[in-house]
Order: C-alpha cells, then structure tokens, then sequence
C-alpha cells in the first residue's frame, strides 16, 4: 500500500489541530484504562493514603454524574478546544429561538464512530452554543460505565458530560427555572456500527424512551442532525448477519458499548491510522417541538409524539442536505 506522507510544510497551525485532535482520540479510546491502570499502579505501590483519600472521594462524589455534573468553564476554554473544532472545522447552525424559560431534550443524529460532532458543540465553548442560545445549557448524556473509572471521571465530568441514567436526565429536565438541554445521542452504541461513508441509517423506530421522557418532563423536543460525522472514520464492513456484526453486538449487550472496527489517517500521513479525516461537521439544531407535561403518558400518545419527531427530524434533513454536500437522492432510513 503506498503510504502518503503529510508534506514537511504543512503550517504550524494545522499541525497543532492535529496534535489537539490526536490527544482527544487518545482520551476517548485510552484514557479510562490508563487511569484504571494507574489506580492498579498506586495499590500495587502501597501508596495507601493516596488510594484511600480517593476512594473516599468516590464515596462522596458517587452520585456527582446524575446530578448535573461538575463541569469546569477553565477546562471548558482550553485553546486545544479551538483547535480541535478548526481542524475538522466543527459548526453549529441555529434555525430557531430556543426561549431559556423552558427546558429541552436535544435528540442528537447520528452517533458516529466518536460522536465527534456532540462533544465539539456541547462540551467545549468554541462553536458558538452559547452566543446562539443564550441562556441555556446543555448536558451531554453517556452510558454510566465511563464514571465508574477512578480518575477519569473527573475529566469526563469537567467538561460537562454527565450520565445517561434516568436519573441523570430527570435532575437535568426538573429544574424548574428553565434553560437546561439534556443532550442525548439517540441511536446509541448500537448505530455506531454503522457509521460508514454515506451511511444515513439511524437506530430509532423501537427507541421511544426519550419521548416518554420528554412528556413526562414537559421538555420540548429538538431534533439535530451533525451533517459529516459518519464521514470521519472508514469501519470494516460489518454488514447485519455477518460475523463480526454478531459478535459486534454481543459485546454491545454484555459491556453497554459497542467496539466498531475503524480507522481513518495517521498523524504525519494520510493513509492509515485512527486520527479521524478532514471532514467539515455542520450540527443544525432544529425547531423544537412543544410538549405539554404528561405524567402519565399513554401507548398511543408515545406513538404520535414519536411519529412526529420523526417527521420533524426527516425534514430537518431535508431541508439542509444540499448545503453539506448529501446527494439529492438521498435520504434517511429509520430503523
């Protein structure tokens, strides 16, 4: 395979995009067992007070993740995060007013191999969420297990991550003043496994624990769809009955995330590696959908709501498709 290097060249500026980027992949695939590693490191070392003054913190802070978080503005501002968002580059476009007295529940389109798009728009303050939508914030939700990791937690915890437990998503959408967005990745781990090239499949029709979530809060509703985040990575193909697929999912159920098998270019060259490509991600957040507080929510009215979340998110797409490059012909599939 003939291997093309990065050109000896290359400005400053990108190099340390890259460099921004490579450390955040290295976060998201091996930070959790580094620390894990380190924790083993300390009580193999007898470092027992180190261990212990930790371990006390954890008792305390056990609940931290599915109580609004603890997100850090410092950690937040970090101008590795402007780089990060220039290298691919990463925008937010508003097509509406969000009023800050009300509370939202963002379902977020698709997952991607790294939910790239999310993290830049809801868990830095470098896209512009804040100038758009003054007065609300936004609380991206992930599976629980990433807060069991000692030390890691802290990191995912400061930049604004907080569990995806009901609880978690309940604290965030009670607050009675308004003005916080509970951001969640609808299609999960299982979608990721079908972030391929072009891919507009979305894991959706049997998920409807968000709708009844979003009546029994009187949260509205608001569609976003990342235009380029399944452009980022190439996955192994891994069609539904294949091999892998099944074992891809197996894994999924016993661990709560899936492993998708990917890789995209290198950090001085561009044919192999897993730093993601040079992919513009555009994250339209849509028109949100009003809900009216329903306790008790029926079947029935699940179904409807979820129907036209459906037809809101479809044409949302529409609507935008032309301007990021998706063919005409193309369109999304529900399954």
């Amino acid at each position: 395979m003939k291997i093309e290097f990065a050109p000896l060249n290359t400005p400053l500026s990108r190099r340390l995009q890259t460099a921004a980027v490579f450390q955040w992949v290295f976060s998201f695939l091996l930070l959790a067992q580094c620390c894990v590693g380190i924790f083993l490191m300390l009580i193999l070392g007898r470092y027992w007070v180190v261990v212990a003054l930790y371990v006390g913190w954890l008792y305390l802070d056990w609940d931290t993740p599915q109580s609004g978080g603890r997100r850090s503005e410092w950690v937040r501002n970090w101008i590795v995060w402007r780089l990060f968002r220039d290298y691919f580059p990463i925008h937010i476009i508003k097509t509406a007013d969000l009023e800050p007295k009300f509370n939202y529940l963002f379902g977020v389109h698709p997952h991607g191999v790294l939910v790239t798009g999310a993290f830049g728009n809801f868990c830095t303050n470098y896209t512009g969420f804040k100038e758009l939508f003054p007065g609300l914030k936004a609380y991206l939700h992930i599976i629980p297990f990433w807060f069991m990791c000692p030390f890691f937690r802290e990191y995912a915890l400061s930049v604004g991550l907080v569990s995806a437990s009901k609880k978690s998503v309940t604290h965030v959408l009670d607050n009675e003043k308004g003005g916080n967005a509970a951001v969640i990745v609808i299609g999960g781990a299982e979608e990721a496994l079908d972030a391929h090239l072009g891919n507009l499949t979305l894991n959706i029709l049997k998920r409807k624990g968000f709708i009844k979530v979003a009546l029994k809060h009187g949260a509205h509703l608001v569609p976003v769809f990342s235009f380029g985040e399944n452009e980022l990575f190439q996955q192994v193909p891994n069609p539904k009955g294949s091999l892998l697929r099944t074992v891809q999912e197996k894994l999924q159920q016993i661990m709560g995330f899936s492993m998708p098998l990917f890789h995209g270019r290198g950090i001085f060259q561009y044919s192999f590696g897993l730093m993601p490509y040079r992919k513009p991600i555009n994250t339209v957040v849509g028109k949100p959908i009003v809900i009216v507080r329903n306790e008790n929510p029926t079947v029935e009215e699940i179904e409807q709501l979820h129907k036209k979340y459906l037809e809101e998110l479809r044409a949302l797409f529409e609507e935008h498709k032309g301007k990021f490059g998706v063919p005409e012909h193309d369109t999304l599939i529900f399954t």
